[in-house]
């Protein structure tokens, strides 16, 4: 007896059906990513569309099969919803996985890290390294916020507001969002116990911030920063300039420079504490966290003096004695004499 036309249709039709929800499967939950192999970091940079990703997926090796995906990606409108970002991806990741990550645009956070800062320019290359994001597009928009901001920042003192440490963005951050963002941690580093000290030693924020980036040039050992800090602020408050050789040393520009000699005391720069009394217009580097604290946490004394002592050591004498302070420098100019014609001898 032969089977009716509709019995083989319905075999045929079901096997079909079975045939597609059994692809549907692999297409979706089937590992197709990374199979086998370890986690990879993947970057869709701004203006990319999907044929990039495909490239990437294909060029990389990250898929298996392009075909499944891209197929997947076309049903779930992904196609017309690539978003830039940093991605990581894990092993034996679905196509359905992969999918709902990029189309959501659910990133990794990017590590944002930058000291040993002098100029913009040190710092929009350092805060920019990981970003999708150029220096001069950081810079801009740091412009645009010392033209509008209303916290007292301005061209000279805006290094004040970044304060070193490490923070996480996301990799297609706009510089705009960016610079907002380090704003936003300015105001929570300055907590109303931080603001509170620095009223109270009659200095803002951003004056403290100042004093405290030549605070840090001028303390090797960190535990002489609170008394360098309170010698600095009884030279303010008695108007006598600051003469700090590291602020010469900004305004030459030359910071390879060891030595400040007389004929750099000379230079006509508001950052010549030898020759202008009071704080600079901004800072000379970004202090950090531990410097800014000793400032609001200065050592009282009486010390309006101070020079490095003959050992080398890195420390200081620091005196209220004038004479005293003269005799500390001929020792360590004594001492450096005698290094520098050991050196000589070396040499020959």
């Amino acid at each position: 007896m032969k089977p009716s036309k509709g019995l083989v249709f319905f075999l045929l039709f079901s096997m079909l059906l079975i045939s597609l929800g059994y692809y549907a499967y692999q297409i979706c939950f089937t590992p197709n990513v990374l199979v086998g192999k370890e986690e990879r970091v993947f970057i869709i940079p701004r203006d990319a569309d999907f044929k990039f990703v495909q490239k990437k997926f294909h060029e990389g090796n990250i898929v298996q099969d392009l075909m499944s995906f891209s197929f997947l990606a076309r049903l779930m409108e992904y196609r017309d919803h690539v978003k830039p970002g940093r991605y990581i991806l894990e092993p034996n990741m679905t196509n359905l996985q992969v999918i709902r990550l990029l189309r959501a645009g659910i990133q990794e956070p990017v590590k944002v890290t930058f000291n040993n800062v002098r100029l913009i320019r040190d710092l929009s290359e350092k805060i920019t390294k990981n970003l999708n994001m150029k220096p001069e597009e950081f810079e801009a928009a740091l412009i645009e916020f010392t033209m509008a901001n209303r916290s007292g920042f301005n061209k000279d003192n805006i290094l004040c507001m970044f304060i070193p440490n490490t923070y996480e963005v996301y990799y297609n951050v706009a510089p705009e969002d960016l610079v907002d963002r380090m704003s936003k941690e300015f105001q929570n580093f300055w907590t109303e116990e931080r603001k509170a000290k620095a009223k109270e030693i009659g200095l803002t924020p951003i004056e403290i911030s100042i004093l405290a980036s030549i605070v840090q040039a001028e303390s090797i050992r960190a535990d002489e920063a609170p008394i360098i800090a309170g010698l600095y602020l009884n030279r303010l408050k008695k108007g006598i300039a600051l003469q700090a050789d590291p602020t010469l040393v900004y305004a030459v520009g030359d910071f390879s420079l060891k030595r400040v000699l007389n004929e750099h005391k000379e230079i006509d720069s508001p950052y010549n504490t030898y020759k202008y009394a009071g704080l600079p217009p901004g800072p000379i580097n970004l202090p950090e966290i531990r410097t800014l604290d000793a400032v609001l946490n200065f050592k009282k004394s009486d010390y309006i003096y101070m020079c490095a002592k003959e050992d080398f050591s890195g420390r200081h004498n620091f005196t209220s004695s004038y004479q005293q302070h003269m005799n500390n420098a001929i020792k360590y100019q004594r001492a450096l004499t005698i290094e520098m014609k050991k050196a000589a001898q070396m040499k020959k």
